[in-house]
Formats: structure tokens, C-alpha cells, sequence
């Protein structure tokens, strides 16, 4: 497994990392240890969660259960310097967490140690804000998307509350690094600059949405990317299970993400099914599995990625992690170029 930065700091990762946004309601504890010994055995050595977690659906009741998971974990197998786990605090919520109030600089201090208890850990080597609190185009918002309500001034002070409690907390050793979730380029800057500015801890990476059918990150997000040295931690790479062709002829697995929640997030439109096709039919010419070839694909980016994809079952990630070695051919690459050309942004 390929091991890269993360952002600015020390901390290396592998550029696939499991994520845990089923663990405790889908995927029982039990499953989740052994995936999580099956992802080590890889050399996947990330894993990331939130104390909203888990999903599918999110209920006030579950809050913070995939965090007690691992943290079981961690204290079951004494592998805690093998891993590295991301988590993150809460945004603007329907009430789940903390009755929807989402976060200041104190409530970042107090949800850490939460987190700190669940994890059963005395670090966290990656902290993340799940949403920024002046609002985001992520999860298809982008196609209404109006800042023209935002205060300058009160976002620009509430990053400096929110990086001064985290500096407290990497002082005191109870964090290693930070990132962003959900995050737009001018968001991202402006963390970056005003953390340079008053030497606070600097953003390490963004956890956005990116896939072959989600490529909002293509532009504006890539040029921060490269020249402010931020890692994307993608999500949905799979587009929710999508790429992998389960959905096909409008079929919804029992148990699958989409037998709970049908529209995917907004992911389903008249357009989603037929343009998945499309990539689906690359694959097939090329003799590739598809879910492999939408890993694989991450990896080729001109930004640095580490690719967050989970698995309900054991079984769904011992298939996934048998692409983990899988590079694509300019043969292959050019395919996916053009279908992108020919059908950009289905939902």
C-alpha cells in the first residue's frame, strides 16, 4: 500500500483509508474488529470516523457509537501506534449532536474529550470539522448554492476561536493534526492563512466528496490542493456504492445503502444509473472490476489523495482490498477522460 504525507505534517498514511460510517448499526462490532485487522494486514494503516457516526440512518440514540467501536478495538488488540484514526466534530446538525448547535472553539474542547473517552485513546491524530459553519455546496447543495447571507467578519473570528482551542489541544497532546470537511477552496485559504498568521496549527487535509461521478474538486479545490500542500481524504469513491454496478436496472439490494435511504443523498437522478453504465462498461472492456478500477483511479489524480471507502461486510472488503495493487493503463485513463467529457456531473 502506498503510503503518502499528510498535508505539512509527519504523519504518514496509506492512500486508501477505511472508513467506519457503518459500524454499530450495519456492521456489527464484532465485523468492524476483523475488518479493521483485515485493513492493517493490507497496509491500510488510516481509518476514519465522527462522533456523528454512524449513518443510515443518523439517530441522536447512535450518536458516537462507531468512535466506542474502534475504541474497543484499540483496547482489545493493543495496536493503538499502528493506526492512525481521523474523527471529527459536528456542524450545524437536525439535532442529533448536542441538539444541532455545532461548534466554537469550546465546544471543539469538550467534544475532543468526548471523543478522547469513546476512542479509549489518549490522541487523535486527525481532527476534522465535519461542516464549515457558514454553510457549503457539498451534497449536491451546489446547484443552489448562495454565500450572499455569510458575515466575513464573524467567519473570519470563528476560525481564530476554533484554531486557538485546537492549538490548546495539540499542546497538550491530545491532537496531532486537523483538517476541514465539506470545505470550499476560499474556506480552505482562508483556514491556511489564518493559521500562518497567528501561528496556529495549519490545516493538514479536506475530506470532500470525489468519484468518477462527483468531480466538484477538479478545479478550484485541486489548485488549493497542490499549492497549499492540503491531502484530500475522498469520500464516496465508490459513489456510494454506485461504481460498483449493484444498483444496476434499478435493482436495491436488502441491506444495501440504498434499501435505506433510495435517493442515495441526491446521488439518484434519470441520469445517475446511465452514465454509471458508462464506467461500468469501461471496465467490463477492459477486463476490470469496476469497484477496483474507481479505487485505482484516485490514485492517478495530480493531487494527493487517500481514498476513504468502506465496507458493510468483511466480505464486501475482502473483495475491495484485492484491487490494492491494481495501476491503470493510459488505455484505460483516456476512456474514463472521455466518458467524463461526454457525461459530467450526473447528479
Amino acid at each position: 500500500m502506498k503510503m503518502i504525507p499528510l498535508g505539512r505534517t509527519d504523519i504518514q498514511v496509506s492512500n486508501w483509508c477505511l472508513g467506519s460510517m457503518t459500524y454499530g448499526n450495519q456492521t456489527p462490532q464484532d465485523d468492524a474488529h476483523r475488518q479493521i485487522d483485515m485493513a492493517l494486514e493490507a497496509g491500510i494503516n488510516f481509518i476514519d470516523t465522527a462522533e456523528m457516526y454512524p449513518v443510515n440512518p443518523i439517530a441522536a440514540e447512535t450518536v458516537g457509537n462507531s468512535e466506542r467501536v474502534i475504541g474497543n478495538w484499540l483496547a482489545a488488540s493493543g495496536r493503538r501506534s499502528e493506526i492512525t484514526i481521523a474523527t471529527k466534530v459536528s456542524g450545524d446538525n437536525p439535532g442529533w449532536v448536542r441538539d444541532g448547535a455545532g461548534y466554537n472553539g469550546q465546544v471543539i474542547t469538550d467534544a475532543i474529550e468526548t471523543s478522547l473517552s469513546r476512542l479509549k485513546t489518549d490522541y487523535i491524530d486527525l481532527y476534522q470539522m465535519h461542516w464549515p459553519m457558514r454553510g457549503s455546496y457539498m451534497f449536491r447543495q451546489n446547484w443552489g448554492f448562495d454565500p450572499s447571507g455569510q458575515n466575513r467578519q464573524e467567519t473570519m473570528d470563528h476560525m481564530v476561536d476554533v484554531l486557538e482551542a485546537l492549538d490548546k489541544a495539540v499542546k497538550a497532546g491530545k491532537i496531532r493534526a486537523i483538517g476541514m470537511s465539506n470545505e470550499s477552496a476560499w474556506g480552505m485559504t482562508k483556514w491556511v492563512d489564518t493559521a500562518e498568521a497567528a501561528g496556529l496549527p495549519r490545516m493538514a487535509s479536506v475530506q470532500n466528496e470525489y468519484s468518477l461521478l462527483c468531480r466538484l474538486y477538479d478545479t478550484d479545490m485541486a489548485e488549493m490542493a497542490v499549492n497549499e500542500d492540503i491531502t484530500l481524504l475522498s469520500f464516496s469513491p465508490l459513489a456510494c456504492g454506485l461504481l460498483t454496478g449493484k444498483y444496476q436496472n434499478d435493482v436495491i439490494p436488502a441491506g444495501s445503502r440504498r434499501s435505506i435511504g433510495p435517493e442515495l443523498g441526491g446521488r439518484m437522478t434519470p441520469r445517475t444509473l446511465p452514465v454509471t453504465q458508462v464506467y461500468l462498461d469501461i471496465a467490463d472492456k477492459h477486463g476490470l472490476d469496476p469497484a477496483h478500477m474507481a479505487l485505482a483511479w484516485q490514485d492517478t489524480r495530480p493531487f494527493p489523495i487517500s481514498a476513504i471507502f468502506g465496507a458493510t461486510t468483511t466480505d464486501q472488503l475482502a473483495h475491495l482490498l484485492k484491487g490494492k495493487d491494481l495501476k491503470l493503463s493510459d488505455s484505460v485513463l483516456n476512456d474514463i477522460e472521455a466518458a467524463h467529457r461526454a457525461n459530467p456531473m450526473p447528479y
